[in-house]
């Protein structure tokens, strides 16, 4: 471990963005949640929305659903959870606002993207909807911290309610249950019990982690596969006894496929833009060997 760190902090300290340095300062330099959130906040427009590139696949500066639900994940990994803060208000503001909503679902692609540096998934010829991604997490979010005597959140506990009974008539989740897990999550820190069935839901996303976990070992470093730290947070996790094996390799996994530079490799890479792809790929690195190291304390190593 003490070598992978090491490596792992000069990639981070050559190549990454000061909103990831911020990030690998909190977690593992003794750096303050205030330094994260200074950064943080310059990616955040008037609307209270995120764009900027937040989301490293997708350059759009304008606000978005994908960077705002980024955004989110960036405050949970910190553990930060003050609504008062102007960074939560003004996320909560964007989601009243109705941009990028059509009644049910936050659009995971817009078309503005097109007009900006993007991975080829983030184009789109009209505003799409994946499922429940984000818009499951998103609510959940708005249950976690927006007031309870609001109308944002009647409209969050709405969606959650649709998200569950879509679950349960679909019965697949996919690309959708990161999303799923952290609605799970955030309404039972929100003591939100009978909103929905939330027994069932942990249930359904057990089965669904050790679904989308991909077993075979030698397809993790090159193809768009999931491993186990895509769900596990670390031992104590829910998901981990179900996927013990492959979660305690990943640990060795992680440890032997560290790069020179202290960098992992990607699987996945953009089919344009050539030249932002370079900048965002060392981006994504920097984001990777924060996850990674995260991954691996978590695990005890």
């Amino acid at each position: 471990m003490e070598l992978t760190y090491k490596k792992a902090r000069e990639f981070i300290y050559r190549n990454a963005r000061p909103i990831d340095l911020a990030r690998w300062q909190y977690h593992f330099e003794d750096g303050k949640k205030e330094e994260v959130l200074k950064v943080l906040a310059y990616y955040q427009n008037e609307d209270g929305g995120f764009g900027h590139a937040l989301e490293a696949d997708s350059w759009n500066p304008h606000s978005t659903p994908i960077q705002t639900w980024t955004a989110t994940e960036i405050l949970r990994e910190i553990g930060f959870a003050d609504r008062e803060h102007p960074i939560m208000q003004g996320i909560l503001k964007y989601l009243d606002s109705g941009a990028c909503f059509d009644g049910h679902f936050w659009y995971a692609s817009i078309v503005s993207n097109n007009d900006y540096p993007h991975a080829p998934w983030w184009h789109t010829e009209e505003s799409s909807i994946w499922g429940y991604n984000p818009t499951a997490c998103l609510a959940g979010f708005v249950i976690r911290f927006a007031d309870r005597e609001s109308e944002l959140y009647e409209k969050g506990c709405q969606i959650a309610r649709e998200a569950f009974e879509s679950l349960r008539q679909e019965h697949r989740v996919e690309g959708e249950t990161l999303c799923y897990i952290r609605l799970l999550q955030y309404c039972r820190e929100a003591n939100v019990t009978n909103l929905i069935d939330l027994d069932w839901l942990e249930e359904k996303m057990r089965e669904a982690v050790k679904k989308n976990i991909c077993p075979r070992k030698e397809d993790w470093e090159f193809k768009y596969v999931c491993r186990p730290s895509q769900y596990v947070e670390g031992k104590e996790c829910i998901f981990y006894e179900d996927n013990k094996e492959l979660a305690d390799y990943e640990c060795e996994f992680i440890a032997n496929t560290q790069l020179e530079d202290g960098s992992w490799n990607l699987n996945w890479q953009w089919k344009d833009y050539p030249e932002e792809w370079t900048i965002a790929r060392n981006w994504w690195k920097a984001d990777r060997a924060i996850h990674n190291l995260l991954y691996m304390r978590g695990m005890g190593v």
